[in-house]
């Protein structure tokens, strides 16, 4: 899959994570990967500060990181997580 560095992407992974069990929050704070994730209460928190390519980076190595359930995804986020998992990040 190609990942194209743009707000519809974006919006497309907030969804993703709207779906999920995970809440996604956007707060500013020094973190040293630029994002937190605390698995206990299900919060992954971003640097709000970040630019837009590096919003999608964070939200792309948090879903590589957690393991997400595919219960309550629709269809579309379904095969977008699919195919996410599929790709490997060339950074």
């Amino acid at each position: 899959m190609m990942i194209k560095y743009s707000k519809h992407f974006l919006n497309k992974l907030e969804d993703l994570f709207s779906e999920s069990d995970y809440v996604l929050r956007y707060e500013k704070g020094n973190f040293q990967s630029g994002y937190c994730v605390l698995k206990d209460t299900k919060v992954a928190i971003v640097n709000k500060f970040y630019t837009l390519d590096g919003k999608i980076n964070c939200l792309l190595e948090i879903l590589k990181e957690v393991k997400l359930d595919t219960s309550n995804l629709n269809d579309k986020n379904k095969a977008l997580l699919k195919e996410l998992s599929q790709t490997a990040l060339k950074i």
